[in-house]
């Protein structure tokens, strides 16, 4: 057992997210995204969570790019839903941008995602796309040669 990691945070999800490098996308769908038709390197389930509580546990173990856009969300025709206030939320951006993506373009960003996380979130547009940052390590963490 691991100490101090969010319980949403399984195995397999920990080792997906490891992999990916800065830039790279993780994307949080909702239970009705076309997950499985997109994925093309880690498709993750976790169908008995909402898309903002997992996108809440990603950010406690990874920083946001400061390189580029950090966050997108699938744009509603409605604007701005409750559960896209949650994501923007989880997202902790410290007063930096996202964006509202068009839905299909939205689905052709997620195709290239090193990761996708289905979840169990039943409210429309409850996706996200989140990219990772440069994760900041002291000098005291490198080990000399």
């Amino acid at each position: 057992m691991l100490l101090n990691l969010d319980p949403v945070l399984t195995g397999r999800l920990l080792l997906a997210l490891d992999e990916m490098g800065h830039g790279d996308a993780v994307v949080v769908a909702d239970a009705h995204f076309t997950a499985s038709k997109l994925a093309r390197k880690h498709l993750v389930d976790l169908p008995g969570l909402s898309s903002p509580r997992v996108l809440q546990a990603i950010r406690s173990v990874i920083v946001p790019d400061t390189h580029g856009p950090t966050l997108d969300l699938m744009e509603s025709p409605d604007g701005l839903l409750p559960v896209q206030s949650e994501l923007v939320e989880a997202a902790r951006l410290d007063g930096e941008p996202y964006r509202m993506i068009e839905r299909f373009a939205f689905y052709d960003l997620a195709a290239g995602a090193e990761l996708i996380i289905r979840t169990g979130e039943t409210r429309t547009y409850g996706n996200a796309i989140f990219r990772k940052g440069v994760t900041p390590i002291g000098e005291a963490a490198v080990v000399p040669a």
